[in-house]
């Protein structure tokens, strides 16, 4: 019989997992477009990052906990990976035209 996994790392396994993926998407939101590059552009966008990271954890774990327990835990963590991905994305897409019309009515 296999002993069971931490809790805490089973929940966040489907963020971790997928993080670097998170982070090839983060960076390129945050090279491109390369110009403007000046303070506020900088603060705007570290914190569309740092949100698409807090919803995505929050609805990771809001996925993980609502998945049908009968369908495995796998399944589970497949939800979980869904859902943050998908809230990371949303936020990274309304973001791109929002950053694109505030610094071009500047």
């Amino acid at each position: 019989m296999q002993p069971a996994m931490n809790p805490t790392i089973e929940i966040g396994l489907s963020f971790i997992l997928f993080l670097p993926w998170f982070a090839i998407i983060g960076a390129l939101y945050w090279l491109f477009p390369r110009r403007p590059r000046h303070l506020r552009r900088r603060l705007f966008d570290l914190a569309v990052l740092a949100a698409s990271v807090v919803l995505s954890i929050a609805g990771m774990r809001w996925g993980y906990a609502i998945a049908d327990p009968n369908s495995g835990a796998i399944w589970k963590q497949v939800l979980a990976t869904l859902v943050a991905y998908g809230i990371f994305l949303a936020v990274l897409t309304v973001a791109v035209p929002l950053r694109h019309w505030w610094w071009m009515r500047r």
